[in-house]
């Protein structure tokens, strides 16, 4: 049964998106750069019974991570979920980053996003269907978060090309745009915050959104 790959599977969102996933009895494949990251994640889903296996890959890191897509692919097939989590969260005013570090969280909160899907997307279209899920945030741009205002924003138009791309397809290209600090036990809870990718997820190709927004409420 084809799965669900979910990069950048740290604790919070990552994790809560493939606890969700795994609840509907779907295979799970965790990307993260770190072996603690991966253990950790593997043991949160790991009691939903359902098959995980765990990729070591740096979403900036073109080869190493179409590496681990194709390993993924290999264990559970064609993903019919891909969600893509990875990001560089950090308090940075204008002027305060040097061109080398904004570059850096390009790549990670853009780039790597537009690179997995380029991997994975085509063959999801030669099937014909599956989800393309991006994690976003942002709704207006703060001074006080420039690389992140910028990463955001370039999500939503990733998002655009993506579907443009492969949307006719039959592949759903949508973003998750969490306007808050993630938090358990809070209106930004990522278990609430999950329920919008699952819900993405099945939407009927005729009702396909782009962007769901968690504004705080519970989900």
């Amino acid at each position: 049964m084809p799965g669900v790959v979910i990069i950048g599977a740290g604790p919070g969102i990552g994790q809560a998106v493939a606890r969700r996933f795994a609840k509907e009895g779907m295979p799970i494949a965790l990307i993260a750069r770190s072996e603690h990251t991966l253990r950790a994640a593997a043991e949160s889903v790991g009691a939903g019974g359902v098959p995980v296996v765990t990729l070591a890959a740096d979403s900036t890191d073109q080869d190493g991570l179409n590496r681990a897509l194709d390993a993924a692919t290999a264990a559970h097939g064609v993903p019919d979920v891909v969600v893509y989590n990875a990001a560089i969260i950090q308090a940075d005013a204008p002027g305060e980053l040097t061109v080398r570090a904004h570059q850096e969280a390009w790549a990670v909160n853009v780039v790597g996003a537009l690179n997995a899907a380029a991997h994975v997307a085509p063959a999801m279209a030669a099937r014909g269907g599956g989800t393309f899920l991006i994690t976003g945030g942002m709704p207006e741009p703060k001074a006080g978060y420039v690389s992140l205002s910028l990463g955001k924003a370039g999500v939503r138009t990733l998002v655009t090309l993506l579907d443009q791309e492969y949307g006719p397809s039959g592949v759903h290209v949508a973003s998750v745009t969490v306007a808050g600090p993630v938090a358990p036990g809070t209106g930004f809870d990522p278990d609430d915050i999950a329920e919008h990718y699952w819900r993405l997820h099945v939407q009927p190709r005729h009702a396909w959104t782009h962007e769901a927004l968690h504004a705080g409420h519970a989900a």
